[in-house]
């Protein structure tokens, strides 16, 4: 009986360090002696970020694709961007670009956590989550976002966005010039949005309507850099 009970244990011992192993994995870690660096003093090393969690501190999405991710490196380059790009398309051509510099980096990971700090920013906005919002844009971004946020406050009203889906995320555009990377995603997504006045009358949008938003935001980050997060350094709204 006591031998049973021990052999369980270990079994879920087992499962527990394994699954503290994955996250760690997935979502990164931390030494300790990161310091929450102000994106306003990071616009010549451009970096953008998305994995699957806001992290507390830094309230920065982790994108995968950095320089120390554990991704197989032997895996053929060219199998790393199937389903994303056409065959000598500037988009591959983009993606071999940024995997000769760092062979860790995965197209199909970085789609995903681009589409994990898609949602965040926009719900952050929508929330004016400030502290969120520094730590996933570039300078020039940010202030454009705070100025918006400043005025709907001063107007007295307020957000609100869920997203129903995220139907597209494609990669538009890939390049590096010398160390920087920019990588600009076209998302097609399915939202619910509103905004209220200060009695809580309905201004713009809809708290019951799903409406398509057509968005192409550009990411960037310093190859090499020991940093591994992205920034989102322009954004625009598709036709």
């Amino acid at each position: 009986m006591q031998n049973s009970f021990d052999m369980t244990t270990l079994v879920f011992l087992a499962l527990a360090v394994f699954v503290a192993w994955k996250l760690r994995s997935v979502l990164g870690q931390k030494t300790g002696h990161e310091q929450p660096k102000d994106p306003f003093a990071r616009r010549e090393t451009p970096p953008m970020r998305p994995d699957q969690a806001a992290e507390k501190r830094d309230n920065v999405i982790r994108l995968p694709g950095a320089a120390n991710d554990p991704v197989a490196a032997e895996s053929p380059v060219a199998e790393r961007w199937k389903d994303l790009a056409a065959a000598d398309s500037p988009v591959s051509a983009g993606i071999e670009a940024i995997i000769r510099q760092e062979p860790g980096f995965d197209p199909h990971d970085f789609v995903a956590g681009a589409k994990a700090a898609y949602e965040a920013i926009v719900t952050a906005f929508a929330r004016g989550d400030r502290k969120m919002l520094k730590g996933l844009l570039a300078k020039d971004v940010y202030e454009g976002f705070e100025q918006a946020i400043t005025d709907r406050e001063k107007r007295g009203e307020k957000s609100e966005s869920n997203f129903v889906s995220i139907d597209k995320a494609d990669l538009s555009a890939v390049e590096v010039k010398g160390k920087t990377a920019q990588v600009t995603i076209a998302f097609v997504s399915q939202l619910i949005s509103v905004t209220r006045d200060a009695q809580g009358a309905v201004v713009d949008g809809s708290a019951d309507q799903v409406s398509e938003v057509n968005d192409i935001w550009t990411f960037s980050r310093q190859l090499g850099s020991r940093d591994p997060n992205w920034l989102l350094v322009a954004t625009e709204s598709a036709a």
